[in-house]
């Protein structure tokens, strides 16, 4: 098995095809035992979908593995694209389809050198020593973007498409709902109340806003004056 360092934690894992290709800029030298230690059920998943080719089938298998184990380390994982600006991540959660790629794209045209994508599908949060970090992971969606690195987190957004740009803070049970339906949902008892417990520290500590916007660039803009405070 080859070892890596993905969220700060150390994760031993056999891979091949897009998994090794994406996990590469991750790989180290460890001594001792690994954090996780990811045993891929390749075939079985495939098995099940015999029409996805077998190294999706483990990318996929790989990437539910470490997140539900992220889980037991004060972490999840939330669907979502995230761009990092001036050192802090902002997160953009939705259902697929909803643009986000497309929106934190408009930071980067917006920003420039200032802004860069940390990950585009899936990246890792986790809790350490009292602070919400956001963490590139080899596992970022269709258009591979990630990046090895982390950042302390600034705040959620729930996207909506809107011919409007506006944004406003978002609180009570449908925030609740809309970022739970973004995040690992494991099928055991024991992990599903893990992803409740780590949620409500994540929501009590990190503002989240439900963004309205269209695809003009003045939708980052928006976007970044309210979440990062600078607004007017």
């Amino acid at each position: 098995m080859k070892h890596y360092r993905i969220a700060d934690l150390r994760v031993a894992m056999d891979s091949f095809g897009r998994t090794a290709t994406q996990a590469a800029p991750y790989e180290i030298h460890i001594d001792g035992e690994p954090d996780i230690v990811i045993h891929p059920i390749t075939e079985m998943y495939q098995k099940a979908h015999p029409t996805v080719p077998l190294d999706v089938c483990e990318y996929m298998c790989t990437g539910s593995a470490f997140y539900t184990q992220l889980l037991r380390f004060d972490g999840m994982m939330l669907h979502s694209s995230c761009v990092v600006m001036d050192g802090k991540a902002y997160l953009f959660t939705a259902p697929c389809g909803t643009g986000k790629s497309t929106h934190t794209g408009l930071w980067l045209k917006q920003f420039g050198d200032r802004a860069y994508i940390l990950n585009d599908d899936k990246p890792a949060l986790r809790l350490v020593d009292g602070v919400w970090y956001a963490y590139g992971t080899p596992w970022s969606g269709k258009y591979d973007i990630n990046k090895n690195a982390c950042a302390p987190v600034a705040g959620i957004a729930v996207l909506k498409q809107n011919a409007v740009n506006s944004i406003e803070p978002y609180t009570g049970s449908n925030a609740i709902e809309d970022i739970l339906m973004q995040v690992v949902r494991p099928k055991t008892t024991e992990y599903r109340i893990l992803v409740l417990e780590i949620l409500d520290r994540l929501l009590s500590k990190i503002p989240v806003w439900e963004l309205k916007c269209n695809m003009d660039p003045e939708a980052a803009l928006v976007s970044y004056h309210a979440m990062s405070g600078t607004g007017e």
